[in-house]
């Protein structure tokens, strides 16, 4: 019988090469950039519209304070950041769970575009535009905990807060969508 010429080392799959120091650290920065990247297109919708319709609007008894979403969301956005960056660094962010990942990141930018952005143009029907937007975004990130968890344990857990704060954002969104 013949004798193997390769040995895995473990936890790595059989003939992935470990990354480079340079190679992780451009690789989180990557990752850190996507999200920067995302949060700052999604902030847009809302700095324009945000003391217009929406200081006027009814909001949820449990709405809390401005500051805290840009401080959450920027903390959320750094968390999934890590958890792709954890799972790319051992190979599993490939196909569906790439996809998933670039998912997230498109649906989470849509929807203060459709929540704050489409309401001047479409009312309340913007409204359940972004809870659907946000019910899509919470599915997928059910996908995520799903794909990351297997490969890199706290790269999933580094999931549940967000999604948590999509489920607690639904629950705004829904609330409005309700009385305005």
């Amino acid at each position: 019988m013949p004798a193997k010429t390769h040995t895995r080392e473990a936890g790595r799959p059989a003939g992935r090469q470990p990354h480079g120091l340079s190679t992780q650290i451009l690789g989180l920065a990557g990752f850190l950039a996507l999200s920067v990247t995302a949060w700052a297109l999604a902030t847009v919708p809302i700095l324009l519209n945000m003391h217009g319709w929406f200081a006027a609007s009814t909001q949820a008894p449990w709405m809390p304070p401005q500051w805290m979403f840009r401080s959450m969301w920027m903390m959320l956005y750094a968390g999934i950041a890590v958890a792709a960056w954890l799972v790319w660094r051992k190979g599993g962010l490939t196909g569906a769970t790439m996809a998933g990942y670039l998912a997230q990141l498109v649906l989470n930018a849509s929807w203060p575009l459709s929540y704050f952005g489409l309401y001047p143009l479409l009312g309340p029907a913007a409204l359940w535009a972004a809870l659907a937007v946000l019910a899509l975004l919470a599915a997928c990130l059910v996908f995520l905990v799903v794909r990351f968890g297997p490969v890199d344990t706290a790269a999933g857990v580094l999931v549940l807060p967000y999604f948590s704060w999509v489920l607690f954002s639904g629950s705004l969104n829904l609330y409005s969508a309700l009385h305005n």
